[in-house]
């Protein structure tokens, strides 16, 4: 039985419907997913589609999307003064220049380029839930490589890592200021620790059904125990992490850990990018076209030493025109998260996008449907 569509587009934008609802057709009886997008700040997409209890206000785990606004607040600090890009780590930090990592600077850490992607050992899930146990972990930590001389994912420690600095040079901390200055003025739908009071609008997690040709990525990792992907994922520990069930865990959720513990919707994901790049009901964007430029610029391209592919980051944002989706305006930033979770904001066209979904999607990452989904509001987005 295909499932209803539910919610509403603007003129122009019933194409998005129509591929939204053909995408849903294919998929099975059970899927669970919320599609948002705004246009120069208007909202003109609004979808879901989900059994009974599902709605446009359901809240997913989205994990490395949760970057996004980590580093989103990380601009603003650097466009107020607070922050500066070239200064060294250990200006605002000084334990951190153990092993070798004196020359580092917040723009290396920003760009993946510190070789920090975890620890000796690995975390425990208590210490991957506190962003403060991991950075003084890390202090510690002798980078992977020599600092600066190639770049890899930091999958579950660069919040923690730019949290620190954050934390060093405001007294607050990143969590705190991303309610601050940017949940609660917008209302938005994305949290960096969800309050007890909004638990019941939470869904789990559920894992992904690969097919019998299919593996599930962590199985695809580097089988050494003490590969770069395994130590990135956490997987060489006592306890090794599962990514499929993270957000599922209270305490994640509780705490928000800044690199993947953000807890959204759609109309989260997308309001987080509108208000970066747009005015937003009456409200000025929160980053100068300068700031959204710098952000949006490359810093690291060519191959990444985790992903073991060719990857494109800006600062703190993933390189969305380059790494994910070419149809996008240059200078365009965003994120993915593991269990197929995408947004973006890209100037050029004035878009802000965000996708969820419930179940973990194959292979990990920004789930495929989102190339087709992109595409059909961008292309209503240019038309209009």
């Amino acid at each position: 039985m295909t499932q209803e569509i539910h919610g509403t587009v603007a003129d122009g934008y019933e194409p998005v419907r129509e591929e939204f609802a053909a995408f849903v057709a294919a998929q099975r009886p059970d899927y669970e997913g919320q599609l948002c997008a705004y246009v120069h700040g208007r909202r003109v997409v609004d979808l879901w589609a989900g059994p009974d209890g599902a709605d446009g206000g359901s809240l997913y785990g989205v994990y490395s999307s949760t970057k996004g606004a980590a580093h989103l607040v990380v601009a603003l600090l650097v466009q107020d003064g607070t922050l500066e890009l070239d200064r060294k780590v250990t200006y605002y930090w000084p334990e951190f220049a153990a092993e070798g990592k004196g020359a580092l600077t917040l723009r290396d850490v920003l760009a993946q380029r510190a070789g920090l992607v975890g620890a000796d050992g690995g975390f425990t899930p208590a210490e991957l839930a506190d962003d403060r146990a991991v950075a003084e972990r890390l202090a510690d930590q002798r980078p992977f490589w020599r600092p600066g001389t190639a770049f890899g994912y930091h999958a579950l420690v660069i919040g923690a890592l730019t949290g620190e600095i954050v934390r060093r040079a405001t007294g607050r901390t990143l969590q705190e200021l991303h309610e601050e200055r940017v949940r609660a003025p917008y209302g938005l739908d994305f949290f960096l620790g969800l309050p007890g009071s909004q638990e019941p609008r939470f869904r789990p997690t559920q894992p992904m059904a690969p097919t019998a040709e299919q593996q599930a990525p962590l199985d695809a990792l580097p089988s050494g125990p003490h590969s770069l992907a395994s130590i990135a994922f956490n997987r060489q520990g006592a306890v090794p992490t599962d990514l499929e069930t993270l957000p599922n865990d209270r305490l994640i959720r509780a705490q928000g850990p800044a690199s993947f513990g953000g807890i959204a919707s759609a109309r989260g994901l997308a309001g987080l990018y509108a208000a970066a790049i747009s005015e937003v009901d009456g409200k000025a964007p929160l980053l100068k076209p300068d700031t959204v430029a710098e952000s949006g610029q490359f810093h690291s391209v060519g191959y990444d030493l985790v992903a073991r592919s060719h990857r494109s980051y800006g600062l703190g944002f993933q390189a969305t025109a380059d790494t994910w989706h070419p149809f996008l305006g240059a200078g365009s930033i965003g994120h993915s998260g593991a269990a197929g979770s995408q947004a973006f904001a890209d100037p050029a066209s004035g878009l802000a996008y965000g996708y969820t979904r419930r179940r973990f999607a194959f292979p990990g990452g920004a789930a495929p449907e989102n190339d087709r989904l992109a595409r059909a509001v961008h292309r209503a987005a240019l038309a209009g």
